[in-house]
Formats: C-alpha cells, structure tokens, sequence
C-alpha cells in the first residue's frame, strides 16, 4: 500500500523483470522547493525515462496539478534494471500522494498492495508485458495487485491473492481514497487443463507412415528427441506438429512455467495459450541467440519458449554449424545460461526435439518415383552438416519413404 512516509514523500510498491525473477522495487517520490526539474534515478531504461512526460500529460488531462517544485522519483533498489512502461501508475500516484493532491489514509493495511500499468496521455491504463511472474511474486509475499483491465486476464493466471482492475488513473485513485473500491476478480484455479488439448492435430489424420507414427508415440512416451529422415512430401512436418496432441496435459504449475517463460520474451504471453503445450518451429534462419537466448537483454531463446514441449527443426541441415552445435548443451542439461556483460540469466529448456531433413540436397535419394542425382560426395557434405555429437543427442532417427498412392484407396473409396 502507498504510503506517506514525510511531509513531501510517498512510496509505491511495483516490480521489475529481470529475467524469470520479478525482485520488488519501491518507487519513492520527493517533491521539494526549488526550480521546476523531474529526475528519475536507480538504472531506469530509456522507456522508464520517457514516462515523465507521459506521467506530467496523464495527471494533468485527468483534473489534477503538476507540482512546480523539484520531483525526484528513486526507483529502488539501484542497482536492479527497470525497463517497459509500468512503473508509469507508481509515479503518478507517488506524485499525487506526495503533493497531497490525493489522501490513502495512514497507509497501513494488512494486505500490501503493488501498481503496475502504463498511462495514455489522458490517464487510461494500457497494458504492459510480464504480469504473470509479477502475480506469482505477488502471491508470495501476500501482496494484491492493481493491475489495468487488459492485463487482468494474465495476472489472475499466477496471482493467489486478490487482483483489482483499472480503467483509468481516477480509477486508481478513487480506490486509494476509499471512495469507490475495485472489486476483486476471481483468481484462477484449475488444476485439470486436459480441456485445452482437445483442438489439437490428431495423427487420426495421417494415412500411412505407420512405422513412422510408432516412433512418435515412442518417442511421446519416453521423452526421447527424434530425427526424422525422408523425401519432401512424406508428412515429417505434418507428424512432428501432432507430437503435442499425444503428450499428457500440463500440470497448473508446469503451465504457470511455460506461461512465466513466455511472458518474459520479447513477444509477450498470450492468455488464451494458457494450459498449451508450446510447439515452436523456428525458421531455418534462425540465429545461435534466437535459439538458445540473448540479446541485450538476455530474453529466453526457442530453446526455453519450447520448456514442456516441443521444438520441431525443419530441414535441420540448413541451419547454420553454429547454431546447431549451441543446441547441444541444453539437450543434455535442460536448462541454458545466457550470460551477457551487465547480467546473467538462467531458463529451462526441458523441451522435446524434433527434427526433420531430406536424404540428400535434392531429396530424392531412396525414392522409387523420382531418380536422385546428388553424387556420394554432395550426399556425404549435406550429411555432414550435422556434426557427430548433436547426433549423438538424438535419440530415435527414422527413415519416411514417400506414402504410396495406394494408401488413399479407401479413403477414395468413402468419397
């Protein structure tokens, strides 16, 4: 809960994302005399640097005075990193609470109370990314939430104690002062998630590949990476994106993991993805940091979005050597470590792999339709881009002939 801690003082809690980790920050604001100035300190990023105008617009198209005096806002403790728009309600109600424009009471309530939102410049709450591991944080220090109305659905996800949803800064405010409360939105529970496998592929849609279709329940059953092996048109994708349809569903908390994870990458977590076991299939493109993590700031590559599911490689020679070879730790370990100059992070990567690739660079090797014209050299080359020790890693290594025709006779048939 905000509160007043002197004369021209105010303090709000709130939280940063510094990986899977949502450490609490207090947003302390000191309005004083002196010439008009706004700093804001304690390794804000950019964006957290730019929310004092949106905080000056916001209070001001919502009825209220801008102090005149010297505003300092310590975003604290120092030396953790703040980056993204949601310390923007902190600092806007540590403004109003320090100018006394608006009045919490004494401050003091059993249930601490934490703000996250980003304000428009007429004072509507905007969403803002990685509310879930903030709830799940939350939750364990007893704490409830106020978050904006459009990240309400993620928080509830994680949040055990009470979540309260905001339209707009008067809102917030009007809370704070007792004169209108937000209702607290039902958290969420559920424990049984098998209802959101129920629209995924079924190999029910496959025809053929029987020898195929038993490795993959195999390799279902006994967690085991898969290298498919096989002509263009044999189905290898079309079976590796029905390998989550046959897995058991997720746990209530392998799920809050797989969400927490997603949460922190640059995309953001979709709530009505809530329960699924991700399927990711990055291009062949893809570079060592997309895949196992990194970047600037050190967000969870397609190695750790994949946690508790699956990661289908598609012509798994055109990656690049490097990137390929980066896949070798965390096959073996699960988790990776992305370390970079100002910060080191950990993620699990418990992910299935599954992999696909032609015979030979044509793809016609082994078919009785078509004749292969690679020669033995550019065969051993195309091969030879996958080195040794990755495919020591994969388990389970599978030939798919092309289907024949006569596979569709009945299907005909029925027609």
């Amino acid at each position: 809960m905000a509160e007043i801690a002197a004369a021209a003082l105010a303090r709000v809690p709130c939280r940063a994302q510094v990986g899977l980790h949502a450490p609490l920050v207090h947003v302390e604001v000191s309005v004083a005399d002196g010439l008009p100035a706004f700093f804001i300190v304690g390794l804000p990023a950019t964006v957290v640097k730019e929310s004092k105008e949106r905080v000056r617009a916001a209070l001001i198209n919502s009825g209220f005075h801008f102090p005149n005096g010297r505003i300092t806002v310590s975003l604290a403790p120092a030396d953790v990193p703040k980056a993204g728009g949601r310390f923007d309600l902190p600092i806007a109600l540590g403004i109003l609470i320090a100018s006394r424009q608006i009045d919490p009471g004494d401050g003091r309530r059993r249930m601490t109370q934490e703000f996250y939102g980003e304000l428009g410049l007429s004072g509507e709450l905007r969403p803002v990314p990685g509310l879930i591991l903030a709830a799940a944080h939350a939750s364990r220090c007893g704490h409830e939430l106020i978050v904006p109305r459009a990240s309400a659905s993620e928080a509830v996800m994680a949040a055990l104690t009470p979540v309260r949803a905001a339209d707009h800064l008067l809102d917030v405010c009007r809370h704070l002062e007792g004169k209108k409360p937000l209702d607290a939105l039902t958290p969420l529970v559920r424990d049984d998630l098998s209802s959101k496998e129920g629209s995924l592929l079924d190999l029910t849609d496959i025809r053929g590949q029987n020898h195929a279709k038993y490795a993959l329940v195999i390799a279902a059953a006994g967690g085991h990476s898969l290298l498919l092996i096989g002509p263009p048109g044999s189905g290898k994708s079309m079976l590796a994106q029905r390998l989550p349809g046959i897995l058991p569903p997720l746990s209530k908390s392998e799920a809050l993991e797989v969400a927490s994870i997603a949460s922190a990458s640059s995309s953001g977590f979709d709530a009505t993805q809530f329960g699924r076991r991700p399927f990711r299939s990055p291009h062949h493109s893809a570079s060592d940091a997309a895949l196992v993590g990194g970047g600037a700031q050190a967000k969870p590559g397609e190695v750790s979005l994949a946690h508790h599911g699956v990661l289908f490689l598609d012509e798994l020679p055109e990656f690049g050597r490097r990137v390929l070879e980066a896949l070798r730790e965390p096959l073996e370990a699960g988790v990776v470590s992305v370390s970079r100059a100002a910060r080191q992070t950990q993620y699990p990567a418990g992910f299935q792999l599954i992999a696909a690739m032609n015979p030979c660079p044509c793809g016609r090797l082994g078919d009785p339709s078509e004749e292969c014209r690679c020669s033995p050299a550019e065969i051993q080359r195309y091969r030879a881009k996958i080195s040794g020790p990755l495919l020591d890693r994969i388990d389970m290594h599978v030939e798919m002939p092309r289907v024949d025709l006569s596979e569709f006779d009945d299907v005909a048939d029925r027609g």
